[in-house]
């Protein structure tokens, strides 16, 4: 059993799931487990447990085939329980033209094996995209939400796609929901490798409803004076296409980022991010979140 403060892992993303009758529920704990994940790829592994603290693993639930199309930057998956089977979302860098991309991979265990489900990425094939999640709206039409990543772009965008119910291909063409630099939190990302440009970071969306329904959340992040920030939007119109109005201030500023939103056992709306964002210095944190006059605060 590892604890938090031991495990390293980046892009956390939890997945509850309920017991029988009196059985305890368990949080199933996915993320980018490599020990250096800039490097070549090894896998995904999980790790299970019942109070955010304690954890089992790891037990490894993806391990890429000798001819997959990808051998670095395993980055960030995310798990589901979809049609009757484990949909993971993950981010992968292409062999052919050296370019992120998020696929879908399948399983009909939480702890997979997962096989891969999409023909390669579902992203568009000449974008940089990473960090693809899931969401449903409300006429059960599935999109992925991705960014399209700012070192191709400049200005990191988060782009929302109608996927085909079966989620192995997109069903339209993606639509820009924002740019980094529209939020009034983030300052500019300096970089050595791409010093001649104005760099705004997007990184890891996710989409939530509040307690009640009605409000639509995106968490993403990005960068203030160079340390890794987590910030919040709200949908004006409760659907995908927004317009996207962000909240004034970044909802974490402590160099913690990638961050997604799940409900725990006891009703709490949980916040999971990794932090700090070094390598191999990254830990979960878990902290309980609040919608206060229609904005989301961490609880003090």
């Amino acid at each position: 059993m590892i604890n938090n403060k031991n495990l390293q892992i980046r892009d956390p993303y939890v997945l509850p799931l309920a017991g029988h009758e009196q059985e305890q529920g368990t949080y199933y704990l996915y993320g980018s487990t490599d020990s250096n994940i800039w490097g070549p790829g090894t896998g995904f592994n999980a790790y299970t447990g019942t109070d955010l603290e304690h954890w089992d693993g790891p037990f490894p639930v993806f391990r890429p085939e000798p001819d997959f199309y990808a051998e670095r930057n395993f980055w960030a998956p995310e798990v589901y329980n979809y049609g009757g089977n484990y949909i993971m979302f993950a981010t992968f860098r292409r062999k052919d033209n050296d370019l992120l991309g998020t696929a879908v991979l399948i399983s009909l265990h939480p702890l997979g094996p997962f096989i891969p489900h999409s023909e390669g990425p579902v992203t568009p094939q000449e974008w940089s995209s990473l960090d693809g999640t899931l969401y449903v709206d409300r006429k059960g039409q599935p999109w992925m939400v991705f960014c399209h990543e700012w070192q191709q772009t400049g200005d990191g965008e988060v782009c929302a796609m109608r996927l085909t119910e079966d989620l192995r291909s997109a069903a339209g063409e993606p639509v820009v929901l924002f740019r980094a630099s529209e939020a009034p939190w983030t300052t500019p990302f300096r970089s050595e490798r791409y010093a001649d440009q104005l760099n705004y970071v997007t990184d890891g969306p996710f989409l939530f409803r509040s307690s009640d329904d009605d409000a639509l959340y995106l968490l993403w992040a990005s960068f203030i004076n160079n340390t890794y920030a987590l910030g919040i939007a709200r949908s004006g119109s409760g659907e995908i296409t927004g317009p996207w109005l962000h909240q004034e201030e970044a909802l974490y500023r402590q160099d913690g980022g990638h961050a997604m939103v799940f409900r725990a056992f006891g009703g709490q709306l949980m916040l999971a991010i990794h932090t700090p964002n070094q390598t191999p210095e990254e830990r979960p944190l878990f902290v309980e979140l609040e919608e206060q006059d229609g904005e989301m605060r961490v609880k003090a």
